[in-house]
């Protein structure tokens, strides 16, 4: 890998995690909320989404791209002078390790991502931290990256902070970011754009989909994971009427957790 400087890992990052940011929340928001798409869903009680919003999303995003390009820098930057445990050797910890690592990293960000995301939604911190991510309470694709400021410092402290602990292959690394964005891109689909039999299935008990994260931006007091429903049953902050259809009259708008 060639050694560049820290200003030019951080503008040429932030382009790639703007651009990946647009094509994935662009291409998915154009198959599942297209003309054609408004109108199959227009019996269905989808909500049409507010340009307004829309843009709010976009504009807070790229700040956001800012932070996590820093912190990617820094990462590269730390790689180059062999301050982290990034590796690039498939061999050197064996193939079995890439999955298991893989794995491992996503649970641990979901369980930081959960303890995080409830403290955000405590009364004195939401306003600074989490408020502007609010604004969408029916998400679109858009709103996917859509971090105030200081809560994306927050969440790239987890991805700085990994590659100092763990042994991780950059291909590993790659896998868990390009998981992270298609992950958060389809909960934020909306809880009427994808087949309701989701949340009955035995796999959406564990796996957060579009109604389980949508529930949580109507309610705000419910479901604070990021991939897995774990935390969210064991420290009952799972919505009890989640397998249930979405009531469109719910929606505590209180911010604490």
């Amino acid at each position: 890998m060639r050694a560049h400087s820290f200003e030019f890992y951080s503008i040429a990052l932030w382009g790639i995690i703007l651009g990946r940011y647009c094509l994935v929340a662009g291409i998915v928001y154009w198959v599942f909320y297209s003309p054609l798409s408004q109108a199959l869903n227009a019996d269905k009680g989808a909500h049409p989404p507010s340009w307004r919003t829309i843009r709010h999303d976009i504009r807070l995003s790229a700040i956001a791209a800012v932070v996590f390009a820093l912190a990617a820098a820094f990462v590269l930057s730390a790689y180059r002078h062999g301050g982290t445990r990034l590796y690039t050797h498939p061999q050197a910890y064996g193939l079995w390790y890439l999955g298991v690592s893989y794995g491992a990293v996503l649970l641990l960000q979901d369980t930081y991502f959960y303890f995080t995301h409830r403290l955000f939604h405590r009364p004195k911190l939401f306003s600074w931290l989490h408020r502007g991510h609010h604004r969408s309470r029916y998400p679109t694709p858009w709103t996917s990256f859509a971090f105030d400021p200081l809560e994306a410092v927050v969440q790239a402290l987890f991805l700085v902070g990994i590659v100092f602990v763990l042994p991780l292959h950059l291909v590993t690394v790659m896998a868990v970011m390009i998981t992270m964005t298609l992950w958060a891109v389809l909960n934020h689909l909306g809880p009427d754009r994808l087949p309701a039999v989701f949340p009955h299935h035995w796999l959406g008990q564990w796996v957060i989909g579009p109604v389980h994260h949508s529930l949580h931006h109507r309610k705000y007091t419910v479901h604070y994971g990021l991939y897995f429903t774990v935390w969210d049953r064991l420290l009952g902050t799972q919505d009890p009427g989640y397998s249930e259809s979405l009531d469109s009259g719910a929606g505590d708008r209180t911010s604490t957790g």
